[in-house]
């Protein structure tokens, strides 16, 4: 099937044709920008929520939890799920996530895990782009599951309007050394497995450091207890996003828009100059030199 036909089927709400879209971007299909081009006129409209915490701390729970309600909302919802790539296939591996497939047989779910691929900060290089076909295939709320939460995670910023950071009572300790980064990263706090010795003593731990932190805007993240495996605090939770997504709509939208649409442009121009750029070098030859001779031959087409 080719693929003007492939993007049309997905439009009409075919999910195998969503899927097989997916694949498209992950090898990086020849006719991919074109394709793209189209998929970017038609979205814009679902809620990104990046969820991103420390290995352990119950994303994945959380994420099924988020899946069931807004489901009961009556929302489309999309997950992608970022794994650690195998180093030999480059494939991702599931894990834990296999309990996210209760949903696989619910129309309005579509569950795809992609592989980090070596990414520094825990986010597959094609993230970005599925984001975006997952919006324009009529989602109401695409959830992007992240690897892990650090310096490196500052990512998510850049594909998610609303970003959960996840931590539990064990992760006092931990935060100290990169405080910096959750602070900038978070919108939410969420404490989960909060029936555990330090659940509030973390809770407020957080909220001081944000008092001493400089605020973005007006927003005030909320610090939120929970209890995914029971379910407890979702609602609380469900709450802090669609306040945060009225929030961002009327302070960040068209500044982010920008900011995004800018990171997209340098992502795909380097991306096209990389697969055209000839790479090839004799044994024992100066790399930085053979750099020189690349990007004199790219100045000559600018």
């Amino acid at each position: 099937m080719r693929s003007s036909e492939l993007l049309k089927k997905m439009l009409e709400g075919d999910r195998p044709a969503l899927a097989r879209m997916i694949s498209l971007i992950e090898n990086r299909s020849a006719d991919l920008l074109p394709l793209m081009a189209e998929v970017h006129k038609r979205s814009g409209q679902a809620h990104v929520v990046g969820v991103t915490g420390p290995p352990g701390s119950g994303k994945s729970t959380l994420v099924d939890q988020l899946i069931a309600a807004f489901r009961k909302e009556e929302k489309k919802v999309g997950v992608i799920a970022i794994d650690p790539s195998s180093p030999f296939s480059g494939g991702a591996i599931l894990g834990d996530r296999i309990r996210m497939q209760s949903h696989a047989g619910d129309d309005g779910v579509f569950i795809r895990s992609l592989g980090s691929r070596g990414s520094h900060g825990g986010l597959s290089k094609a993230t970005r782009e599925v984001v975006r076909l997952l919006d324009a295939a009529g989602m109401d709320v695409v959830l992007v599951e992240t690897v892990g939460v650090g310096q490196t995670e500052l990512d998510i910023m850049e594909i998610a309007q609303t970003t959960i950071v996840l931590l539990t009572p064990e992760s006092g300790d931990a935060i100290q050394t990169m405080k910096a980064g959750i602070l900038e990263i978070a919108n939410i706090f969420v404490v989960n497995k909060s029936d555990r010795p330090g659940g509030e003593r973390l809770r407020q731990e957080l909220l001081a450091m944000m008092e001493m932190g400089a605020q973005k805007d007006s927003w005030k993240v909320p610090v939120l207890l929970t209890q995914a495996v029971k379910g407890a605090g979702l609602p609380e939770l469900v709450q802090s996003l669609e306040r945060h997504r009225s929030h961002w709509i009327k302070t960040n939208d068209q500044k982010w828009q920008q900011k995004r649409a800018e990171e997209e442009l340098r992502e795909i121009v380097v991306d096209e100059l990389v697969k055209k750029a000839d790479f090839s070098i004799k044994k024992g030859a100066n790399p930085y030199q053979r750099a020189q001779e690349i990007l004199a031959k790219l100045s000559r087409i600018f």
